[in-house]
């Protein structure tokens, strides 16, 4: 019987790792299936695009993966029982339920908004952490009438792209950005500069040292009882993990993230690998790696290149997972890609301004290029597993 990978998921990781299997093991030796909601690939990393108006490039997996192998079942994933190794899906009218069974499973389900338990969040605001929050955003966003107030909580990466994409595309909005600490605190110098003077041009205003305790339809609330206008609250506060990786019997950390080793493979549970957002991996000096694309690649890379070695009797490769630099869309015209030290740390250099901005649209584009393209090129394959010394020894490229 052939081996039967099942990947739950197809946002960068789980498209990735899916894609990689399929280049390195041969077709006649294992099944893969891949399941996930949508029929199209989302390019979260453009969500604030899509909200604010703009169509993105269709990218059917049908199309995607044509001629790999890789069994596509659109369907949400309701329950995984890791003792009896199968995963429990529901097609979209809700009618359809479907048993599948792996002797390997790749977890991949990623991570969602996370409201922080804020009363009134889960209700009144909107996020950009999904193609349904982002087009609900951009309905509501289209209905704005001029001088009234946009409002965003959280000035991290996503918060800072949502808030200058909204400033950019509705200079007639007013439009406020509110941020924990100081805006952009873990930027170097020259990034925190022009980081201001970018908001400063689009006339964004921030209040900085802030927190929002409570979310209504027309205002939010601070910890010190301010009240803010806000016509349309975005919520950027941070990612939560999806709540199934709690409930799969895996051992997973306090935050719900599943528990791995250096391949990604589960402590509790060796034939569960996860990928992404859903897991807990390292870096330099033994650092969580933080939640992004620019994270869940290079995890997909470890764990398809360790199962497929697996499979085939080969040596398990081990990739270091590092950092390069932050890139991060101040609109569409600027940018701000900060160089950092493996460990995320910011060093004193940054490109800005339009050079930037081509820079962090030739990585989206790559990003989704990598997914779009998993066996162009497939050399021979020998004993079931490509020979390729280079994704084996070279570092993991950790960009956007």
């Amino acid at each position: 019987m052939k081996h039967r990978i099942v990947v739950l998921g197809a946002g960068y990781t789980g498209a990735t790792a899916a894609g990689r299997l399929a280049k390195r093991l041969r077709p006649d030796d294992v099944h893969i299936t891949l399941v996930n909601a949508e029929p199209d690939f989302v390019e979260r990393v453009r969500m604030h695009q899509l909200a604010t108006g703009q169509d993105l490039t269709p990218r059917p997996f049908t199309e995607m993966f044509a001629g790999t192998g890789v069994e596509l079942v659109i369907a949400r994933v309701t329950g995984v029982d890791v003792d009896r190794k199968t995963v429990e899906t529901r097609s979209g009218d809700g009618d359809g339920v479907r048993d599948l069974s792996y002797d390997t499973l790749v977890y991949a389900l990623g991570s969602g908004w996370n409201d922080q338990g804020v009363p009134g969040t889960a209700e009144y605001a909107y996020e950009v952490a999904s193609r349904p929050g982002a087009l609900r955003l951009r309905e509501r966003l289209a209905r704005l009438d001029a001088g009234q107030a946009v409002l965003v909580a959280g000035a991290g990466l996503t918060g800072l792209e949502a808030a200058t994409e909204i400033a950019e595309a509705r200079p007639d909005l007013d439009v406020t950005l509110v941020a924990r600490g100081t805006l952009g605190d873990w930027l170097s110098d020259k990034g925190r500069r022009h980081l201001r003077e970018v908001v400063g041009r689009l006339g964004i205003t921030v209040h900085e040292d802030t927190a929002v305790t409570e979310v209504a339809a027309d205002h939010v609330t601070t910890a010190d009882g301010t009240s803010l206008p806000a016509a349309v609250t975005v919520w950027t506060t941070g990612f939560a993990v999806h709540p199934i990786a709690r409930a799969t019997g895996v051992e997973v950390t306090d935050t719900g993230l599943i528990v791995v080793d250096g391949t990604m493979r589960s402590v509790s549970h060796p034939d569960v690998y996860a990928v992404g957002d859903s897991v807990l991996a390292t870096g330099p000096g033994d650092k969580p790696l933080r939640m992004s694309c620019a994270s869940g690649v290079p995890t997909a890379w470890q764990a398809a290149d360790a199962i497929a070695a697996r499979l085939t009797g080969a040596k398990v490769p081990t990739v270091p997972l590092r950092y390069y630099g932050q890139c991060v869309s101040l609109g569409r015209r600027d940018a701000l890609l900060q160089w950092v030290t493996a460990d995320d740390t910011a060093r004193p250099s940054a490109l800005t301004g339009r050079l930037a901005a081509r820079v962090k649209e030739m990585v989206c584009k790559g990003a989704a290029w990598g997914v779009g393209h998993p066996t162009l090129g497939m050399p021979v394959r020998r004993r079931g597993i490509l020979r390729e010394p280079a994704d084996r020894t070279a570092p993991a490229d950790v960009t956007v």
